[in-house]
Order: structure tokens, then C-alpha cells, then sequence
């Protein structure tokens, strides 16, 4: 099993057709297991452009940190 942290930004499409943004944390267990915690954030964005725009300007993210589904 990898032993990697996963992408901290998720921007997936909804039922609805609108992209949201998931955050998420990982942390290690005593035996390297990764637990990762994820948090929907409130709002939506009509396009995954848009959705990338507002991590990089209001999460501070970085490009490698954002991941798409």
C-alpha cells in the first residue's frame, strides 16, 4: 500500500451538473496506515475552471495539489 499523502483539493461534477470542492487532511496511524478526513465546502462552480480559480486564490493552492474526478 503506498504510503503517500493524497491530493489535499478534490473538484468533482455533482449530481446537478456543478462542480464542488472537497478539502481534505491526511494523517498516519501507529502502523503507516493513511486516514484521511474530507470536508465538502460550501458553494458551487459552473465550470472546473472557475472551481480551480478559488482554490488557487482563496485555499492557496498549488497546481500539484489539485486533484479532478
Amino acid at each position: 500500500m503506498p504510503k503517500s499523502a493524497i491530493r489535499p483539493y478534490l473538484i468533482a461534477k455533482d449530481e446537478e451538473g456543478v462542480f464542488r470542492v472537497t478539502t481534505r487532511t491526511t494523517r498516519f496511524n501507529s502502523q503507516g496506515y493513511p486516514l484521511v478526513t474530507a470536508k465538502l465546502l460550501e458553494g458551487s462552480f459552473p465550470t472546473i475552471t472557475s472551481a480551480r480559480a478559488y482554490c488557487r486564490q482563496e485555499l492557496r493552492a498549488e497546481a500539484s495539489d489539485i486533484a479532478t474526478k
